[in-house]
């Protein structure tokens, strides 16, 4: 069973290399559409199960506060732009200039995430309060992974 921060540090490693290869693709082609389907769909589940654990534990600590109100602000901005590049073209040359500024922002939030937020957890939050937290993690993510389009009609309703 994975602790929490190789649970994330595990799923941070596959978005990577989906970015990867979605920047390696042309056009509206199938590989394209398949990378970039996987990748919404992970990272979306992947965002909500991590403010449900790992987040609302560091909110919890008077540091945490903080980190965790900043994450989840970045979480909402790059929604925002996935949202945006699920309503392009996935064709046109704008497509691919914003799929490379996600990119860019996903690659600093989960540097940042990787770096600052994890060394500083482990710091104040002893390990014992974390025991169960990657299984409950991986099992929230497969929770939200069914949730994503219910999500996506509620967001059109507001």
């Amino acid at each position: 069973m994975p602790d929490i921060y190789s649970a994330i540090k595990s799923d941070h490693d596959r978005h990577r290399a989906l970015m990867e290869r979605i920047a390696d693709t042309s056009g509206a082609s199938e590989e394209r559409k398949a990378a970039w389907d996987e990748f919404y769909h992970d990272v979306k589940s992947h965002a909500a199960a991590e403010e449900e654990t790992f987040y609302s534990k560091l909110i919890s600590k008077t540091w945490g506060q903080d980190a965790a109100r900043h994450s989840v602000h970045e979480h909402q901005q790059l929604d925002d732009l996935m949202e945006e590049l699920n309503e392009m073209d996935m064709a046109s040359s704008g497509w691919l200039n914003r799929f490379k500024t996600l990119q860019h922002d996903y690659a600093h939030h989960i540097e940042e995430e990787e770096d600052e937020v994890f060394s500083r957890a482990k710091e104040i939050i002893d390990s014992a309060e974390l025991e169960g937290y990657g299984e409950r993690f991986l099992e929230r993510k497969r929770k939200e992974a069914g949730l994503i389009e219910e999500k996506k009609a509620d967001a059109l309703e507001d």
